[in-house]
């Protein structure tokens, strides 16, 4: 595609602002001119070739534009009888540059805003600029409109027009039928007409279409009164602001090109999402908000760059008001529906305006998107972000997984509330839910080969911190060797209780007997874990049985302070009561001592306590630690019920999930 633009009339109505060049070359702001802004307009929107026509002030309009030193490949074309003829014979000495390619059309006294420019050159069809809302000019051109095309277009026709703007683009088809009747014109000494004389008459093979550009800029300037008119308004045009918001941690070039359309709109500014928002829908950022704030700071024409601290926008669109948000449209459907939909809603509080564009499906960009996730997913990277999680949101929460499909379960669930995200930021390997999963019973009968085997089919398929259930962590020589595994597999935690002899679940409490570790034997155990390692991001948690086996709190706090002290890098207490305050007053006494050490609770029998009253309290990690286990049972024995009832499975139906929704949890690699 190449742009025409008729750069040869005289310019007489301008008066003296028009006396030593040509009117495109009329200053329209500080730092264009007419044509600049076209020119530069035209690279924005991927213009490489321009031809135009000149006479008035020629070599002055050539010098002009080469010395802008745009991207452009020029042909300059002399109308040498430009103060005898109108623009069709411009066209005309143009003609041979003008028969290979789409063209874009536009008189050079044309100022127009971007909105008006897309909507142009991304029509499919060869179109026009109209407006339905502007009153029809006495002296300028009108577009008669029949069966959705244009019939006619001149400064003579009111019945059924529109008000227009000789602001064109032509498909190569439809050009070549126009220009051929404007050679006609010009060979039978027919020169001083419009060139749309010779469009009216093959119209009806020539199909352009209107594009209603309403109240947007677009307008000649003839007069000094035009220039008033025109410059006041653009002034008010490149006021505009726009707002973008991003999360992404690397650039492409789908990004760019939304990106630079959202510029042509007006001052950018964008929204880096905060690493805690970024936390809350997706999974740790691998780069950092300041990292990632710097990174869109450093993009020509973005303006500003400020802080989005949630999915919502409604917090930075209430203070900024911005004239347009822009996205891609992939959140028309979908988890972000609503955030869509709350856009919408502030926007229409002030009169703003969101602009969506299509969103690329480039197979690279899935490419990238899969190779950030395997990245995401190495050990190296998510065994630390655990404790990064932790110092960031104050309090991580964790959901049982006990197979491939279990954590891609708590890998993907994701629930919008009031504007925020809320999904479970790691994985909690039990040793119950993995036992009860292989059919066996929860007293370390399953050893560490087979536990570590669900350890990978689980990180195969997921990207989330790890803690493990270690059980008592068995011998202290055996616990060394676990810790350096787990470590080498990329788990971010393992809690151990301080228990000894034959594992019993800590659900039965004082019903089984159950030997609790001397202080002195489980602090060794710690600091041999702690040895063995080799990174600092791996962390060993004491889990304290006291409270579970009635030894009462002293015995829990002097346990705590002591593990901590062996070098616990967390402390997990439990209760079997339903009842919270014993919790709540281990955590407040544990906490007037240490204010640093991550609390861990399971709230299974305390489940009425929220994540909030947790966290206020001084509570880090919540664990879920069977639900997905105990949910999904009781469903499995309902439906082989339902089927042994009816013989036949149509009524299970109504209870099963689709497989194609069970199959689009699972990533293709």
């Amino acid at each position: 595609m190449k742009a025409l633009i008729l750069n040869s009339g005289l310019g007489h109505r301008m008066g003296v602002i028009t006396k030593e060049h040509p009117k495109c070359m009329t200053e329209i702001s500080a730092h264009n001119t007419i044509l600049s802004r076209q020119l530069r307009q035209l690279v924005s929107f991927g213009i490489e070739e321009v031809v135009m026509t000149t006479g008035y002030y020629d070599k002055v309009l050539v010098d002009y534009c080469h010395a802008l030193h745009l991207p452009l490949k020029f042909t300059f074309v002399n109308n040498p009888v430009y103060d005898q003829t109108n623009y069709i014979y411009s066209i005309y000495c143009a003609k041979e540059y003008l028969k290979d390619d789409d063209i874009i059309l536009m008189h050079g006294d044309l100022v127009f805003e971007n909105l008006v420019m897309e909507a142009i050159v991304e029509n499919e069809n060869s179109c026009m600029a109209v407006s339905s809302t502007l009153s029809l000019p006495e002296k300028d051109f009108k577009a008669v409109i029949k069966n959705e095309c244009i019939d006619k277009i001149g400064i003579e026709f009111f019945d059924n027009a529109m008000a227009a703007q000789p602001l064109y683009k032509i498909l190569k088809g439809d050009w070549l039928l126009w220009l051929a009747n404007i050679e006609k014109y010009c060979e039978t000494d027919n020169r001083k007409c419009y060139a749309e004389n010779a469009f009216n008459e093959v119209s009806n093979q020539c199909k352009i279409y209107p594009v209603d550009v309403k109240d947007m800029l677009c307008a000649e300037i003839d007069t000094p009164e035009d220039l008033d008119f025109v410059t006041k308004k653009l002034a008010k045009v490149n006021e505009r602001t726009v707002y973008m918001s991003f999360s992404t941690e690397y650039i492409h070039s789908g990004h760019m090109a939304i990106i630079n359309k959202a510029k042509r709109l007006g001052r950018l500014i964008i929204g880096v999402l905060s690493d805690e928002a970024v936390a809350s829908y997706k999974r740790f950022p691998m780069i950092p908000y300041e990292e990632r704030k710097a990174l869109l700071e450093n993009i020509s024409g973005v303006e500003r760059v400020i802080e989005q601290k949630t999915l919502s926008y409604v917090d930075n669109l209430r203070t900024l008001k911005p004239d347009y948000v822009v996205h891609g449209n992939d959140w028309c459907e979908g988890f972000q529906k609503p955030i869509r939909q709350e856009v919408c809603e502030v926007l229409s509080e002030y009169g703003g305006k969101l602009i969506e564009y299509p969103y690329s499906n480039n197979p690279m960009y899935k490419e990238l998107d899969a190779n950030h996730r395997a990245e995401a997913s190495m050990p190296d990277v998510r065994r630390s972000r655990l404790r990064k999680l932790i110092n960031m949101k104050g309090l991580v929460t964790a959901m049982e997984a006990h197979s491939g499909i279990t954590g891609l379960i708590v890998e993907n669930t994701k629930v919008l509330q009031n504007g925020k995200t809320f999904q479970f930021d790691a994985m909690w390997l039990s040793s119950l839910c993995d036992s009860t999963a292989k059919g066996k019973p929860d007293i370390e009968l399953v050893d560490m080969t087979s536990r570590f085997r669900t350890i990978d089919d689980i990180m195969e398929v997921t990207t989330k911190p790890i803690i493990f259930d270690g059980d008592t962590g068995g011998l202290t020589e055996h616990f060394v060797y676990t810790v350096r595994s787990l470590e080498r597999m990329g788990v971010s935690m393992v809690i151990i209780e301080d228990k000894t002899g034959l594992k019993k679940n800590s659900l039965f409490g004082t019903e089984v007997k159950q030997t609790q570790a001397s202080i002195p034997d489980f602090c060794e155990k710690i600091r041999a874990g702690k040895r063995a390692q080799k990174t600092k991001e791996f962390m060993i948690c004491a889990r304290i049985e006291s409270l579970i086996l009635e030894r009462g709190m002293e015995d829990a706090l002097e346990r705590a302070f002591a593990f901590s002290e062996a070098g616990a890098d967390a402390i997990m207490i439990h209760s079997r009561k339903k009842d919270p305050a014993e919790i709540f007053e281990f955590v407040d006494n544990f906490r007037k001592k240490n204010s640093t050490t991550p609390i861990v609770v399971v709230p299974t029998s305390f489940n009425t306590v929220t994540e909030a009253e947790f966290k206020k309290r001084g509570v880090n990690v919540v664990i879920y630690a069977n639900q997905l286990t105990r949910t999904g049972f009781p469903a499995m024995l309902d439906a082989a019920r339902t089927i042994l009832k009816y013989h036949r499975a149509k009524e299970c139906d109504d209870k099963c999930m689709p497989i194609k929704e069970i199959i689009t949890l699972i990533p293709e690699e």
